[in-house]
């Protein structure tokens, strides 16, 4: 497979996207001179924050946490992602539905794992698995049923800190997300889910069985008793195959917007309240015309979920979970869709006591 020079570019930034060589140096910063600004947080600043209010909770279920895993700490994280929809949106971006040509049912968990390698960075590997069945209605009213069952993509991806937010001013935490998912559903033989995406979840949209790069910034701002967390994601795909013919589909914009609500520091009860929104846009960076039909399709979603914390062991480790259900309220060229999940965190450090992110 040839991947076009842009794609290249795309590929040095997701895997060198850090200033790894940055001293940790607690210098004054400077507006004018980059030689002198600093790549990672101080110390100071860092033991700042963990003084701060943030309680031991789940989180956001449709967005990956801003903050980065301590040093040596580890985390697994187990989400059950699902989606139902029988009915469509047409050609514009609307309000109204009809009953789709497709009825899906789908059911995607994967598990995630991840690594504090530094403070200020962290590695996760997120491999997932795919259950659809799906009707489609024929010329003569009639409808045919099929149904699959495989492995899903797998998605690599680092999270790099560079700012983390003081709890004594409004500067909020930022966080540069760099993913590649590779397309293993294809490698496998898992035929595609009906419409080319899994059911929507934690990790940014990307088309189903290919291979992509994303970049994304997220950022983060707590103010008790509330967190509030979002994220812009750029997701671009390598060209695609079908019946032999070269197949280019548009980039993918996804943002996330999650305010949390805790209500119980102790046992991390909450509720939180989750915007979405999926544009697919009739334009690629390596400059390809989009030939895939439909050429674009946007999705807003909504989704409230609880929160609680289950268990502290002796060791210090940490089991919280939540579940939620997202609503399509509006869409294009889409499924309107229900997307029900659950979620369940496991925290566990090679220090001793967990510290929160």
């Amino acid at each position: 497979m040839q991947i076009p020079w842009r794609c290249a570019v795309l590929l040095v930034i997701a895997l060198m996207p850090l200033p790894l060589w940055a001293e940790e140096k607690s210098e004054e910063r400077s507006r004018w001179n980059p030689l002198t600004w600093k790549w990672t947080p101080t110390d100071e600043e860092i033991q700042n924050y963990r003084r701060s209010w943030n309680p031991m909770a789940n989180g956001p279920i449709l967005l990956t946490s801003v903050d980065i895993s301590p040093k040596g700490q580890f985390l697994s994280q187990f989400f059950v992602f699902g989606e139902t929809g029988h009915l469509s949106f047409g050609n514009k971006v609307t309000t109204d539905r009809s009953d789709s040509p497709t009825h899906l049912d789908a059911v995607a968990p994967f598990l995630l794992v991840g690594y504090g390698m530094t403070d200020h960075l962290e590695i996760n590997v997120a491999p997932t698995a795919i259950w659809w069945q799906a009707s489609q209605l024929t010329s003569t009213g009639e409808r045919t049923h099929d149904s699959e069952l495989g492995l899903g993509d797998t998605a690599i991806y680092l999270k790099y800190r560079p700012i983390v937010q003081d709890p004594d001013s409004w500067r909020p935490s930022m966080t540069i997300y760099n993913q590649i998912s590779l397309p293993t559903s294809d490698w496998a033989g898992t035929r595609s889910v009906p419409g080319g995406f899994s059911p929507l979840g934690r990790l940014p949209a990307t088309r189903f069985g290919a291979l992509s790069f994303t970049e994304g910034v997220l950022l983060r701002k707590n103010l008790r008793p509330f967190r509030l967390s979002g994220g812009v994601f750029y997701t671009y795909d390598t060209p695609g195959n079908k019946d032999g013919m070269t197949t280019y589909g548009g980039d993918i914009v996804n943002t996330r917007f999650i305010i949390e609500h805790i209500l119980d520091d102790d046992r991390g009860f909450g509720y939180n309240l989750e915007f979405l929104t999926l544009h697919v846009i009739p334009r690629r960076l390596d400059g390809h015309a989009v030939n895939v039909t439909p050429s674009s399709s946007t999705l807003f979603g909504i989704e409230p979920a609880i929160q609680y914390k289950f268990t502290k062991s002796s060791s210090g480790s940490q089991l919280v979970g939540a579940a939620g259900v997202q609503f399509t309220i509006a869409g294009q060229n889409n499924l309107a869709a229900m997307y029900p999940n659950i979620s369940l965190y496991y925290y566990w450090s090679s220090k001793g006591n967990v510290i929160m992110r």
